[in-house]
């Protein structure tokens, strides 16, 4: 026999084959090395089957005690890493199944019974997701109050606010922040309105077609906490847009966090200087023994790449398949499994990274007074005081910029008589609306930046996330 050869196929599914597998039909038909992480989902869901089944009286008492005792002996076998998972046996399912047979015998064979690979596997990988979801919810809840802790701690933190990354209008800095807590509650809500959809069992689909034992769908749903049986049994078992739904949920929340990791990158240039990090945070350089990068935040935004190629990965594998099963859908679990590792590991970071950050008012509020930030103030008092229209008032005030630039000085420091001259009805109040701190305050309208306007947004984002106090 060739070197590339097994000695002899294994597992259940033997019988059918008169000939040895090829080694490299091994390898690539075996996912154990990866889906033996719902080795719980898979004792979970074949508990509540075999439950069934005895409900049922497809299976006998005895027959179910065996099974039940079987799997928990299984869960402590893998629980303390006793447990010799097969690549022969292609999946998690299957060793679970075999090693059931050995402990007990042949009412292990009776488990399967009303039930196929197809509608185990879907189970087991709608439960396991259902957990990941609520963990991800928990930790963009935890992502939102450290946001809120740091925006309550730099509501009167005048910042420069940006367009095209050149200075538009002074902002508070706790304003900016909770921009970041909006996307990540549309964020968590993206990911509660998918859970509802996920959250039906494919059990009792079996294969393809349903079974003709007389089996109760609704315990085996009831049993697993979901809210009830999928309805159709082709769709139960060929379906993995639920899986679609959580990736492009997490591609989101990535490149929503991809753009908080850029603006601390930013922030903590010395150009800038807004912000700091500690030394947990940050790495060094191998040359240069004065550089504090910040790492962290480079890899989250990085890793929103990670996220997008999974996505892409299980729409390519899926857009050409005809109903019902195929094997393809194998190659789901690995970029599902990592696009989830790498979702919560990004958020946990970047919650580590915002709680670490030091703000530096002092940097930023000079920032927000260069770059004439207040000039649409001066445009809007010509409107409201001097009664311009605005188109008029809008080239007025671009004439006054260009004073302010070729005399190198900020709009406030204009003398009064030069700027009567470009426009008779400016009198000295206008310099009351030239601060960065009036222009701020003036910014009352709902959602805007005027320091009470963001006080509500806090109180309300406190109220989102279910707590009085940060």
């Amino acid at each position: 026999m060739s070197r590339n050869k097994q000695e002899a196929r294994t597992g259940p599914v033997a019988a059918r084959f008169e000939t040895e597998t090829d080694a490299l039909m091994t390898a690539i038909n075996a996912s154990v090395g990866y889906d033996q992480r719902m080795w719980r989902e898979d004792i979970r869901g074949s508990l509540a089957h075999a439950e069934m089944l005895k409900n049922r009286r497809i299976i006998s008492e005895q027959d179910f005690t065996d099974i039940a005792r079987g799997l928990k002996q299984i869960g402590e076998e893998i629980e303390s890493g006793g447990f010799a998972f097969k690549i022969e046996l292609e999946d998690i399912h299957m060793n679970i199944e075999s090693r059931l047979k050995e402990i007990i015998g042949d009412a292990a064979g009776r488990l399967h019974t009303a039930r196929s690979r197809n509608d185990q596997v879907a189970t087991d990988v709608r439960l396991w997701l259902r957990g990941v979801t609520d963990e991800v919810c928990d930790l963009l809840t935890a992502y939102q109050k450290t946001l809120l802790r740091l925006a309550e701690n730099n509501i009167e933190t005048v910042a420069p606010g940006f367009t095209h990354l050149q200075s538009a209008q002074p902002v508070s800095f706790a304003h900016h922040l909770l921009a970041y807590f909006e996307t990540a509650e549309r964020d968590k809500g993206r990911f509660k309105d998918l859970r509802k959809r996920l959250n039906e069992c494919p059990l009792g689909a079996a294969a393809l077609a349903g079974t003709p034992h007389p089996v109760d769908r609704k315990f085996t749903a009831e049993a697993l906490d979901f809210d009830a049986p999928t309805r159709n049994s082709i769709d139960s078992v060929s379906a993995r847009d639920f899986a679609l739904e959580f990736m492009s949920a997490a591609a989101i929340c990535g490149t929503h966090l991809s753009r908080l990791a850029e603006e601390i990158v930013i922030w903590m240039t010395p150009q800038f200087g807004f912000v700091t990090l500690s030394d947990k945070w940050t790495t060094g350089s191998s040359i240069m023994p004065q550089k504090k990068n910040p790492d962290a935040a480079e890899l989250i935004r990085a890793k929103t790449g990670r996220l997008n190629g999974s996505l892409i990965t299980l729409l390519t594998v899926m857009k050409g398949l005809p109903l019902a099963y195929s094997k393809d859908m194998q190659e789901d679990k690995e970029a599902l499994f990592d696009c989830a590792d790498t979702i919560r590991i990004a958020l946990k970071a970047m919650n580590g990274m915002v709680a670490d950050m030091k703000t530096r008012p002092e940097k930023m509020r000079h920032a927000a007074e260069s770059g004439f930030s207040t000039a649409t103030d001066l445009a809007d008092w010509l409107v409201t005081k001097a009664g311009l229209p605005f188109r008029e008032a809008y080239g007025v005030t671009g004439k006054l910029v260009t004073f302010a630039e070729k005399h190198n000085v900020g709009l406030h420091e204009i003398p009064l008589a030069e700027m009567r001259e470009i426009e008779p009805r400016l009198t000295e109040k206008v310099l009351d609306v030239l601060t960065v701190d009036a222009s701020v305050s003036a910014r009352k309208s709902y959602g805007g930046t005027a320091f009470e306007r963001v006080r509500e947004q806090i109180e309300n984002g406190k109220k989102l996330c279910h707590s009085e106090t940060l």
